[in-house]
């Protein structure tokens, strides 16, 4: 089963809901977390470890000058603006290309190849026992965190048990991110901007057909209007973390809450049962 936790704002509580909801269950089985937020990953510090790391690349053309006349179909094909032809040289802009290969194969003189290009890292550690921690890191000034959060998914997809945590936002990143997952669990706080990002959130999961429902973190009990139009959109919501100064103080220690207070972990394995109901997935 793969379970996304995703919020249409940052600053939620995401993480948080994600790494307790990976402890409570490792427990009982075994859990891989996967940390596809890649521009800012934060999971491993909660689950601190020694990670093994390799590179991620995408290819990139390469022209052969002494090869290419000129001709200009790479540029006319490059939908990206990536690749300008001048009457003595290829201008080539690696941070406009999308690594779609098309240049190479419109170019009559086979004058362009690709070669490898770094974009950041991944990263595979075993914190705990029960628990893989899976995460993508985009390199600083690199704007493909997609092809990361490809290789990242990649990494985990055969495992049984999957836990995603999304970047902010509804962007192309948290779509891949989303993309074949059983279930998304959308974090939000009772303020006017949670409700306002939680309503494009929903509206992504629903576009992709992925059933979601609603954890409601930092609550202070004046949540009516989240309560309100999660009725209407006949959204679970599936759990209520209180504001509370001792949470903070928990996270703020880069601890876990339900590793300093056990009897949360109930919660989190009942929010784990209500997605899999989410998901018709028998018990």
């Amino acid at each position: 089963m793969k379970i996304a936790v995703a919020s249409g704002k940052g600053g939620t509580g995401k993480s948080m809901v994600a790494a307790n909801l990976a402890f409570a269950l490792a427990a009982s089985g075994d859990v891989t977390l996967v940390d596809c937020d890649v521009e800012e990953p934060n999971l491993h510090l909660f689950f601190p470890a020694t990670a093994t790391t390799r590179e991620v690349t995408v290819p990139v053309p390469s022209i052969d000058e002494s090869l290419c006349d000129r001709c200009g179909e790479c540029g006319k094909f490059c939908q990206y603006g990536a690749l300008t032809v001048l009457p003595d040289r290829v201008l080539f802009f690696p941070e406009l290309c999308h690594s779609c290969g098309g240049c190479t194969l419109v170019c009559p003189k086979r004058a362009i190849h690709e070669e490898p290009k770094r974009i950041g890292t991944l990263s595979a550690s075993a914190p705990l026992r029960g628990i893989k921690l899976i995460t993508g890191t985009l390199d600083a000034g690199v704007p493909l965190a997609v092809p990361i959060i490809r290789e990242v998914k990649k990494e985990a997809w055969q495992d049984p048990l999957i836990i995603i945590d999304t970047a902010p936002g509804t962007s192309c990143p948290v779509v891949e991110a989303l993309e074949g997952c059983d279930a998304c669990i959308l974090v939000t706080e009772s303020t006017p901007f949670g409700l306002h990002d939680l309503k494009l959130a929903v509206d992504v999961t629903a576009r992709l057909g992925i059933p979601a429902g609603v954890v409601i973190n930092r609550s202070d009990g004046k949540d009516d209007e989240t309560l309100q139009f999660c009725a209407e959109r006949d959204l679970d919501v599936m759990m209520t973390i209180p504001f509370s100064r001792e949470i903070a103080a928990i996270q703020n220690r880069g601890n876990l809450l339900c590793r300093a207070r056990p009897e949360w972990q109930k919660d989190f394995c009942a929010l784990y049962v209500k997605c899999q109901a989410l998901a018709g997935v028998e018990r």
